[in-house]
């Protein structure tokens, strides 16, 4: 899921006069100062991005957010002791963009970190959790729009020409970017839907057939929907791996609830009938228990050993399928995320 947006590093090249070569000169020296600095964040940043999008370690994610936060901290220091230039309006400007971007991390990037860790709870807790990430990254942007025009102004009172050139790292930045949010907006799709299976689940191993019950149709329910939400999606960059694979899930989603819960819960049912005649029979004493009441306890064993096996058998089957549909959908979303944000 992406964390950071970083959109331009630029780069100037000066035209100067004979005249005033000095004073452009003095002008251009600290734009590359601080332009250096810049840079050296910007490199951090994108090695940020880059491990929450190829990295599955929260301590490799976490470890990049604190080289990142170094990295500022050695730029604020070395741009604080150095002199600015015509003054210190444009320095206290640079000063104050690596500031936010620093306050960010300690902060907004931190408190995600946290919002991670219980995101799986809820959906409410999912979309905080994303939107979130969106909020610090529209700030981190907003940030670096007004660093560029900053310079913009700042080469301008000089009368520095700049020759505008993308740099290659805030190119794979605006990649990465647009390709999160493709990628959390398919998977609020399919967590929406999700989420009721773990419910499910819960329900199945507290052996509440009714929680069952209520939560399968739920599920069912939701994955249809799913399925007329997924014919909205657009493609990302003609690729629809993802939306192709949370459809396969929704499938599964919808044969389990309609055609493998039903054996769990008949077998619950049957096994709480079981119980009762099986508890009956055990409070009645040998010698007052009547040929019906163990011709019922027989017929039941027989009953439950063969639902036994089905429920074995379904249940196995279950775990099999759901593991694959899973892994399925994290293959596709991990080579989704590695085939379009550049790794290097």
């Amino acid at each position: 899921m992406k964390h950071i947006t970083v959109i331009l590093s630029l780069f100037c090249i000066l035209s100067t006069s004979v005249i005033t070569a000095q004073n452009f000169s003095n002008a251009s020296e600290y734009l590359d100062f601080v332009g250096k600095e810049q840079q050296a964040i910007t490199k951090n940043m994108w090695k940020y991005t880059k491990a929450v999008a190829h990295s599955n370690s929260d301590r490799s994610i976490e470890g990049k957010r604190k080289n990142l936060l170094k990295t500022i901290d050695r730029a604020l220091s070395k741009i604080e002791k150095a002199e600015g230039f015509d003054g210190d309006d444009y320095k206290d400007q640079v000063l104050k963009h690596m500031q936010l971007n620093k306050s960010l991390l300690n902060h907004d990037y931190a408190e995600i970190v946290d919002m991670k860790a219980v995101a799986e709870q809820s959906y409410d807790a999912m979309e905080a959790y994303i939107v979130a990430q969106e909020l610090a990254d529209k700030k981190m942007e907003e940030s670096q729009q007004e660093y560029e025009t900053n310079f913009y102004a700042f080469a301008k009172k000089h009368d520095i020409d700049i020759i505008e050139s993308e740099n290659d790292l805030g190119r794979k930045m605006k990649i990465s970017n647009e390709v999160f949010e493709h990628y959390n907006q398919m998977y609020l799709v399919y967590f929406k839907v999700y989420i009721n299976e773990i419910y499910l689940w819960e329900a199945v191993e507290a052996n509440d057939v009714s929680g069952i019950q209520q939560n399968s149709n739920a599920l069912n329910a939701a994955a249809k929907e799913g399925l007329e939400v997924l014919k909205l999606q657009s493609k990302y960059e003609n690729d629809d791996s993802i939306v192709n694979a949370t459809k396969q899930a929704f499938e599964f989603f919808i044969d389990e609830t309609e055609n493998k819960i039903p054996q769990l819960t008949d077998f619950l049912i049957l096994n709480e009938d079981f119980q009762k005649i099986k508890n009956n029979l055990n409070q009645t004493p040998e010698r007052k228990r009547t040929k019906e009441q163990v011709d019922a306890f027989n017929k039941k064993v027989n009953e439950i050993n063969k639902a036994v096996k089905n429920y074995n058998k379904v249940n196995t089957d279950l775990n099999n399928e759901r593991q694959a549909s899973i892994n399925g959908l994290n293959n596709t979303n991990s080579n989704f995320l590695a085939n379009h944000i550049p790794n290097d």
